[in-house]
């Protein structure tokens, strides 16, 4: 699957191109910007985009109008071809959010509920109490997600609601060319939803690859060989970030072991989930740390532990903003991309990971770990990789066992001698590929 040797880029487009939050309506050709981060992105090593939402919306984008439009303050459908097709030239796969639990109230069948209720041939899309209210005062009730009523809940077990959106699907392939979709609240879908739209997405394209938002419980509910290849690693999102701050790697290292240690009982071993310091809906990652000189570091551990690793928007070169600010301090416009010692840093990660098979597929064992240092193995029977990292302020001398006497690091291409151990500099990060 391609999307295992990826590294993905993430871009909330309503943001990145400063459109306004309220729709009003004008058509703007604001999308084509990305043509021009292009080649930033290939100076990341990018190689695969998740674009949040991108069509005709209320707001936000998670409030979708129409599927098969692209949203009047973004362009037009032929503006967004353009750029899937600039970004495919450059070999960058293209990830679409599909947003399917739910709907804006401008959504076409939603107003026709409204205006027609019992004679409307869509009041069966929605979970209606006509003899109800909402807090719109519409005259009748129906589900919001999780309360919020600007968020019509869509009934996927309507099978006139899932060929509605199997045919948005169908469209996204035909017009742009689309690789995969990233799946808002995938946890809230229904299974039997997942399991159609796997089957449906795999008769597009084989490799066509299904990325589910989960927060907590057990991923392997939604992602499975019938439902979706992989979902969103909250868990370690958490650790990673808290790790650091707490000068604790026990945290992240504990979270690894529990999803992709060698025991029996570890839960996703072999499995693919999405590695990310930061997105749209939390605070970015500059402003999360209390060090800044564990940015580097963050990333490299994001990178060398199994997963796929998604890199947000201007947090490449150190983007600030806190979710206590808002989602809009969040999904930022940067009128063009900065480039500075940190993206050079991602970037040699990025190739590093791309270009590793133990990085990409291998399995993992912890090393060495202390509280502010750590070492692990990433080991495939072709390839083995150490990967290290010191967060402390202070240089460490590691004792351990590396199996071999000499090594590469991928990152710098750096020989590195292990006769004795190994010295690691204060706030630094290696991927040691271990010679045979």
């Amino acid at each position: 699957m391609w999307a295992y040797e990826s590294v993905f880029y993430q871009i909330y487009p309503l943001g990145f191109c400063g459109a306004p939050f309220e729709n009003d309506g004008v058509l703007t050709h604001r999308i084509l910007k990305v043509k021009d981060w292009i080649p930033h992105m290939e100076k990341l090593g990018v190689n695969a985009i998740y674009f949040s939402p991108v069509f005709e919306s209320d707001t936000h984008g998670y409030n979708t109008r129409d599927y098969k439009k692209i949203d009047c303050r973004l362009g037009t459908n032929e503006d967004f071809k353009e750029v899937c097709d600039a970004l495919h030239e450059a070999g960058i796969k293209v990830v679409l959010d599909g947003v399917f639990n739910h709907v804006g109230r401008g959504f076409a069948a939603f107003q026709d509920v409204v205006k027609n209720r019992e004679a409307s041939a869509y009041k069966d899309w929605f979970h209606i109490n006509l003899g109800g209210n909402s807090n719109y005062n519409d005259g009748l009730w129906y589900e919001g997600w999780e309360g919020n009523y600007d968020l019509v809940k869509l009934n996927l077990y309507n099978p006139a609601v899932v060929e509605h959106i199997f045919s948005a699907i169908q469209s996204w392939v035909d017009e742009f060319d689309i690789d995969g979709l990233r799946l808002d609240v995938a946890y809230c879908l229904t299974p039997d939803f997942l399991r159609q739209l796997r089957t449906f997405t795999k008769g597009l394209k084989e490799e066509f690859f299904l990325l589910g938002e989960t927060l907590h419980g057990d991923y392997n509910q939604w992602m499975n060989p019938q439902m979706l290849h992989s979902v969103t690693n909250y868990e370690c999102y958490k650790g990673l970030f808290s790790s650091f701050n707490s000068m604790n790697m026990f945290e992240i290292v504990h979270s690894l072991l529990r999803q992709f240690g060698p025991e029996n009982w570890t839960l996703y071993k072999g499995c693919h989930l999405l590695s990310f310091v930061d997105n749209h809906d939390v605070s970015r990652i500059a402003s999360n740390l209390t060090n800044e000189s564990h940015l580097p570091l963050i990333y490299a551990m994001a990178f060398g532990m199994p997963g796929i690793p998604c890199v947000y928007y201007g947090s490449e070169w150190g983007a600030k903003a806190h979710k206590s600010e808002g989602d809009p301090a969040l999904r930022a416009c940067f009128e063009e991309p900065l480039e500075n010692e940190l993206t050079e840093w991602i970037g040699k990660l990025a190739e590093a990971k791309k270009h590793s098979e133990a990085l990409n597929y291998g399995a993992f064992r912890s090393v060495l770990l202390t509280n502010k240092q750590c070492i692990f193995e990433r080991k495939t029977d072709n390839e083995r990789v150490l990967v290290a990292i010191n967060a402390d302020a202070e240089a460490y001398h590691a004792h351990f066992d590396a199996g071999c006497g000499m090594a590469v690091d991928l990152i710098t291409g750096a020989e590195h001698d292990f006769g004795g151990g190994s010295e690691l500099p204060p706030y630094s990060a290696y991927f040691w590929k271990m010679e045979k």
